[in-house]
């Protein structure tokens, strides 16, 4: 299990804490220290669609001009997930095949059984 996200966030955090008390082996990756590959972005892509990568209720997102914003597409929310990886929603979990985003106890005690 792989779990990229940002080391500071709470969400993070939060999984980080519930998987170690769990005794859940994972690797982390801080995306804002380590970088993403655009290929690492484009299978996340592939796998769950960009409108579910992108946070739009943090201040990465609030910070964009509204042009940016009220255009964006599948094109050039690559580009800006790449260029701000803060605004990518955490933690972005592999397992395998599959990849989920956001911290979710039930699916992940589910990887345990």
């Amino acid at each position: 299990m792989k779990l990229y996200g940002i080391k500071n966030c709470d969400t993070v955090k939060k999984a980080r804490k519930w998987l170690d008390e769990n005794g859940i082996a994972y690797e982390f990756h801080d995306f804002k220290k380590d970088g993403l590959s655009s290929e690492k972005l484009s299978q996340w892509e592939q796998a769950l669609g960009w409108e579910a990568l992108i946070n739009k209720r943090g201040t990465t997102w609030r910070k964009l001009p509204d042009e940016v914003r009220d255009t964006i597409s599948a094109q050039s929310a690559h580009q800006i997930m790449l260029e701000n990886t803060s605004i990518i929603k955490r933690p972005v979990v592999e397992r395998g095949d599959e990849v989920s985003v956001g911290f979710n106890a039930d699916q992940w005690a589910a990887w345990t059984d």
